[in-house]
């Protein structure tokens, strides 16, 4: 695993933080990749050299919210904002057609999102633990197991969470990646997400995804366009990946979503690991991405 360099961009308003491998050179694409809930850009550690390697420019912007990047001034945390600020990012970084984009939980509805308000954009497109389209609200209608995982979903949405959270020193987060990835020691991982969310106001902006999805978070008009791309299947070439064990989204959803999806999606189920696949299966999983983008 290679050494990651940091920097900043601002893109949409907000100054990111991000994570890069690969040269800044005119013959290297973006290969952008968005984190999900509770992680950060260093859940891309094993990827992106492994992309930057293949020749990409590699970039793992923590995502708004998440310090250090800024807490966006809109206070908006809706899933259609994440898909913006990927097409702002893409723009900021100088990325061009040949750019590819990658997705994990809440980043993969903000890849699908930026996928399909500007497909020109991106040349392929992977995500990871959330199935394009439709699938994750027919699964928590339709299945009681599903339902059952999601508990989580409507604790966030009340101000409890505030307070349990910071008062046992974010150990809920623990409790989260041992549920949704099980038997993954994520010794390295914790500290780095603890630190990301540790100040109320980060935890606060990282919650407000689910309160802006699900319950009466903020909502802003100019991000209605993007927030209806979220539930769309992208148009471009598009691989998707699931662990077999995922404590999260169980594998019966991604399975079910497979059924009715386009031709232009590959689904693949990643064996021996959980919600955290990029993380539990490395080589296999980075050795998917690669085959699929290059």
């Amino acid at each position: 695993m290679g050494v990651l360099a940091k920097g900043t961009v601002n893109a949409n308003g907000v100054e990111f933080a991000y994570l890069s491998a690969g040269a800044e050179d005119a013959g290297r694409p973006l290969a952008l990749c968005l984190h999900g809930f509770p992680d950060t850009a260093h859940g891309w550690r094993h990827l992106l050299p492994a992309l930057a390697d293949a020749g990409f420019r590699a970039i793992a912007p923590f995502q708004r919210g998440y310090a250090p990047t800024q807490i966006p001034a809109d206070g908006c945390y809706q899933t259609g904002a994440l898909g913006t600020d990927a097409n702002a990012l893409h723009d900021a970084l100088g990325g061009n057609g040949d750019a590819v984009i990658i997705g994990h939980d809440w980043g993969a509805t903000g890849t699908h999102a930026a996928a399909v308000l500007e497909p020109d954009r991106w040349r392929r497109v992977v995500t990871m633990a959330v199935p394009p389209g439709t699938a994750i609200a027919l699964g928590l209608l339709t299945n009681l197991d599903q339902l059952q995982n999601s508990w989580y979903m409507f604790f966030f949405l009340h101000g409890l969470a505030d307070v349990v959270v910071p008062a046992n020193d974010l150990a809920f987060i623990d409790r989260l990646w041992a549920q949704w990835s099980p038997g993954y020691d994520a010794a390295t991982d914790l500290p780095l997400v603890k630190a990301a969310l540790r100040d109320p106001a980060n935890l606060s902006a990282a919650l407000g995804y689910y309160r802006a999805t699900l319950g009466s978070g903020k909502r802003d008009a100019r991000y209605d366009d993007a927030q209806n791309a979220t539930q769309v299947v992208p148009p471009q070439p598009m691989l998707y990946l699931h662990g077999r064990q995922d404590g999260c989204i169980g594998v019966e959803v991604a399975q079910s979503a497979a059924t009715s999806l386009p031709a232009n999606v590959a689904v693949e189920i990643i064996e021996n690991s959980g919600h955290f696949l990029h993380l539990q299966q490395p080589e296999i999983v980075n050795a998917r991405i690669l085959s699929f983008v290059s």
